[in-house]
C-alpha cells in the first residue's frame, strides 16, 4: 500500500469528471478521528472580487473520488458542487 501525504494532495488539483471543470487545489481533509478515515476533501469556493476573496468551502465526499494520480484528482460530480456542498463552520 503506497501512503499518500497531505502535502502530496494539497499540490494537486481536483477535476470533476462529468463536466471537466477544474474546481481547484485542497485546502483541508475532513477526517473521522474515531476510525482514522478521511471523510472529505476540502476545496476554497469560488472566487470574488478579482479572485481575490474566497466565498466558502466546499466538500467532496471520499467516496466521490475515482482517482488519484501524479498531478490530478479525478472525482465523479454528480450533480454541481455548490451551496448545498458548502461546509458549515461550527
Amino acid at each position: 500500500m503506497r501512503r499518500l501525504l497531505l502535502s502530496e494532495l494539497r499540490c494537486k488539483e481536483v477535476i470533476c469528471l462529468a463536466s471537466g471543470k477544474r474546481l481547484g487545489y485542497i485546502s483541508d481533509l475532513e477526517l473521522d478521528l474515531s476510525c482514522g478515515k478521511v471523510l472529505a476533501l476540502i476545496l476554497p469556493g469560488p472566487k470574488r472580487f478579482k479572485g481575490l476573496l474566497s466565498t466558502g468551502e466546499y466538500r467532496v465526499p471520499w467516496q466521490e473520488i475515482a482517482s488519484i494520480g501524479s498531478d490530478l484528482i479525478l472525482v465523479n460530480c454528480h450533480q454541481e458542487i455548490g451551496t448545498d456542498r458548502k461546509r458549515e463552520r461550527s
